[in-house]
């Protein structure tokens, strides 16, 4: 198995378009990631929250291949700690991927008793705003 990874999608309504379903599964569906396990969190307007897995919102319901149902390991405390990141009137879904393009990485780390010890991951933003940073610097030095 190659390296996994928790993530935490927001979006700005209340339920999960069927575009944003269909982007994730465009990801499986290309080999570079498999779905392990999901859950979508939704808080209401009035503050309420509910969550459920894909199958159980009748327009998602298949769109993302397996959805993870078949390995129930996202619970209850993630739902809420998603919820705890959301305004009212918004929704998440909580994925558990497993990053496949990387497993020949892993396998070949393990083949020689490595192993990838830490990970962390950079928003964009960061990238993008050291990249202005590093071109500033630059092009003050001319």
């Amino acid at each position: 198995m190659g390296p996994a990874e928790l993530l935490v999608l927001t979006f700005p309504q209340e339920t999960i378009t069927i575009e944003a379903a269909a982007a994730l599964a465009k990801l499986s569906t290309g080999g570079d990631i498999r779905v392990i396990d999901s859950l979508v969190v939704t808080r209401r307007p009035d503050g309420e929250t509910t969550y459920g897995e894909l199958a159980d919102f009748e327009h998602l319901d298949g769109v993302v291949p397996g959805g993870g149902a078949e390995l129930p390991l996202i619970g209850p405390e993630d739902a809420q700690e998603a919820a705890e990141l959301l305004e009212p009137g918004s929704v998440a879904l909580i994925v558990l991927i497993e990053h496949v393009w990387a497993q020949a990485a892993a396998d070949a780390l393990r083949a020689v008793s490595g192993r990838i010890a830490s990970g962390v991951r950079i928003p964009p933003e960061n990238i993008e705003e050291a990249v202005r940073a590093a071109e500033a610097r630059r092009t003050a030095g001319k």
